[in-house]
């Protein structure tokens, strides 16, 4: 979501309760003290933000999606792990490359961080997937949480923008285009969520069972994950949809435009002046005073090619930072 269609009521009210939620997160990261999935937080966290990079195209629509990443977290690091490395996802997103609005950024941490880790995983993912020794019923849970919380992550950005009042697009319209073009979104993240999930399964299967003794730190998977992410965003990024992604592509539908023009009130000028300053690489881009790098004859855009390789990495360092402190054992304390 971006600034334009969130209000300063709606968006600090979200701000607030993500604060809230990373700080709940980060309480049960430090209570349950896995020396295993924690430091993997900035491997699987650099990993989705280079997946996130590639919209594919979804037939007979003119639009484009692109996947989450939550319930797979999830799946791997748990809850509150995957929590935390999502949020770290979508602040560098925001702050970064200018990707989401920085008023909007509460909103998009609960629609894309909150419902998969706390409604889709706990809810859907696993009673159904039970102890995850069954594929049959990995493939089950994977499409079934995948498709539930991303219509259900479309669902509350039509009630956030609704509540924002400040756009023109009816709440029932708005919806019957959001919702069926996010369940094709989703049922795509199920079936890769589903072959993550497997190929995890055969490599690295104490991650993923429910294992009987304590599980070695999975340098391998750790290693194989991080040259993914190096390759999928380096060279993935190439091939990515050029349609609108299904938020632009509902609000083009009803509205008859993609774009819309943030409010001119003090917060929003404030907050899109600051994005504009810190973000260093726009939209995946380079900035106009550095566009003569992009113009250079290639047949790839250098832009988002470079863009991919240095989230990744800093995503590598961010979120395996917080997961060394979120994992360190605390003093204890003589009463």
């Amino acid at each position: 979501m971006g600034d334009a269609i969130v209000s300063p009521f709606v968006g600090v009210a979200f701000w607030v309760a993500s604060v809230a939620l990373v700080s709940y997160s980060a309480k049960k990261v430090r209570e349950e003290h896995d020396p295993v999935k924690t430091p993997l937080m900035g491997v699987l966290g650099a990993f989705v933000f280079a997946v996130q990079m590639i919209n594919f195209t979804i037939p007979g629509t003119g639009s484009s999606g692109h996947l989450g990443g939550g319930l797979l977290l999830a799946a791997l690091l748990g809850p509150h792990r995957a929590f935390i490395a999502l949020v770290s996802v979508l602040a560098m997103q925001c702050l970064f490359f200018a990707d989401g609005g920085v008023l909007a950024l509460g909103c998009n941490i609960f629609n894309l961080a909150f419902i998969p880790a706390y409604i889709a995983y706990p809810l859907l993912y696993r009673p159904v997937a039970g102890n995850a020794a069954s594929g049959i019923r990995v493939a089950a849970a994977s499409i079934t949480a995948a498709t539930a919380g991303m219509v259900l992550g479309s669902f509350f950005v039509v009630g956030e923008t609704t509540l924002s009042a400040i756009t023109e697009l009816p709440f029932t319209i708005f919806l019957l285009f959001m919702l069926p073009i996010h369940l094709a979104i989703g049922i795509v993240e199920g079936l890769v969520t589903w072959s993550v999930l497997a190929f995890v399964a055969r490599t690295e299967p104490a991650l993923l069972f429910v294992a009987t003794k304590k599980a070695a730190r999975p340098r391998f998977t750790a290693a194989l994950f991080t040259i993914a992410a190096l390759l999928v965003g380096g060279c993935g990024s190439w091939f990515a949809s050029s349609h609108p992604d299904g938020l632009e592509w509902s609000m083009a539908k009803v509205a008859g435009s993609k774009a819309f023009s943030a409010p001119r009130d003090p917060l929003h000028e404030l907050l899109a002046t600051l994005q504009q300053q810190i973000a260093f690489l726009p939209d995946y881009g380079f900035k106009p005073d550095a566009e003569r790098f992009s113009t250079l004859p290639s047949p790839v855009n250098i832009g988002s090619s470079v863009s991919a390789i240095v989230g990744t990495l800093s995503l590598l360092v961010a979120a395996g930072v917080a997961g060394m402190a979120l994992g360190r054992k605390r003093p204890q304390t003589k009463r």
